[in-house]
């Protein structure tokens, strides 16, 4: 962790074990920007330790269901979740939106430039 609040570290810890349970045969990545990145079928997820809060984040989000209403943001694609506790890695929540992004990869794969892959 080269930037952010090393208070956050732990959480950031967290969801790492987190994806890595939830998404059997996911791998973490560096993305061309330098973000930590979850991929499964292209990138799923990304995590971000800021001053206040880990940013952790979904490439599909916008197509996500979030029955919880976790997510957060405006973009055409991104929604993002912001953490700052432990207890709210663990909210099965956040796993079923992990293991729904996957899913979306599973039949609509992602290129790291979170563009849909085209067939040969």
């Amino acid at each position: 962790m080269r930037r952010g609040n090393p208070a956050l570290k732990p959480v950031a810890d967290e969801l790492r074990r987190l994806v890595k349970k939830a998404v059997a045969g996911s791998r973490e990545t560096i993305n061309p920007w330098g973000i930590p990145t979850f991929e499964f079928y292209g990138p799923i997820c990304f995590l971000m330790v800021g001053k206040n809060h880990v940013t952790f984040g979904f490439t599909c989000g916008t197509s996500l269901k979030d029955a919880a209403g976790l997510l957060e943001g405006t973009g055409k694609n991104l929604r993002h979740v912001k953490l700052t506790a432990m207890a709210q890695a663990r909210d099965p929540n956040l796993r079923q939106l992990i293991v729904e992004a996957a899913g979306l990869n599973r039949k609509t794969p992602l290129t790291p430039s979170m563009r849909v892959k085209q067939s040969s």
